[in-house]
């Protein structure tokens, strides 16, 4: 569950036309990596907008800011970002914190 505090992170992904699979291929090898690897807290998501099959959100969350850096930092992050720069128009990368949650 999501508390304040929690960090978050999150891409924005257009995708170049006609590369869209392409891409979802690379986004899960490379998040079934991760998870291999123990980086997050729990299993990232992919999300692909429904109006614009080119337009794609990743998150995931972490247990602190400095395990994010870190992982930044790795050799597989780097060669991931660089295929998806291949593949993509536009990534918008950022690192997040909850800022509300709600509580029923």
């Amino acid at each position: 569950m999501a508390h304040v505090g929690n960090v978050y992170t999150s891409a924005a992904w257009l995708v170049k036309a006609g590369n869209e699979e392409d891409f979802v291929l690379a986004w899960e090898s490379f998040a079934q990596w991760c998870m291999k690897h123990g980086w997050g807290a729990e299993p990232p998501l992919l999300l692909r907008n429904l109006a614009d099959r080119r337009y794609f959100v990743s998150f995931g969350q972490w247990e602190d800011r400095e395990r994010v850096e870190e992982w930044r930092r790795l050799p597989e992050f780097q060669d991931f970002l660089a295929r998806a720069r291949e593949l993509c128009e536009e990534i918008r990368p950022g690192t997040f914190e909850v800022a509300a949650h709600p509580t029923p």
